[in-house]
Order: C-alpha cells, then sequence, then structure tokens
C-alpha cells in the first residue's frame, strides 16, 4: 500500500487567492516602479537624455503616460 496515491479532491480556492493577490502586489509594484522611474527621467538634462539616446520629444512623450501604462 505503500504505491498508493492520495487523489482526494482539495480545494483551489486558497491557491486561487493567492495568485490573486500576488497579482495584485505585483501589479501595484509595477505601477510604482513606472512612476519611480518616469520621476527619475524628468530630472534629467540634455546631456544625460543624449547619453541614453532618448530625445526630449521621447521624455515629454514618456512622461506624458498615465502611470498604468
Amino acid at each position: 500500500m505503500k504505491d498508493l496515491q492520495d487523489v482526494s479532491e482539495t480545494s483551489s480556492l486558497p491557491v486561487a487567492r493567492r495568485n490573486a493577490l500576488r497579482r495584485l502586489f505585483g501589479g501595484l509594484w509595477e505601477y510604482l516602479e513606472r512612476a519611480r522611474t518616469r520621476r527619475l527621467l524628468a530630472q534629467l538634462d540634455g546631456r544625460d537624455l543624449a547619453d541614453l539616446g532618448l530625445s526630449h520629444a521621447d521624455r515629454l512623450h514618456e512622461l506624458d503616460k498615465p502611470f498604468w501604462r
């Protein structure tokens, strides 16, 4: 009987909740990270932008985006 496998039905609700919370917090983390990097982008001067290969228009385009995009 050592070779028998437990196939009893288990509820997937806790796993689904855990995954939903993980997605929620992961999304919030992404939003905060986007907001942080855009704040840093706003502080760059022309020489820093040139080092990154970005124009002033590229920076303005990125800064106009909402944090969720």
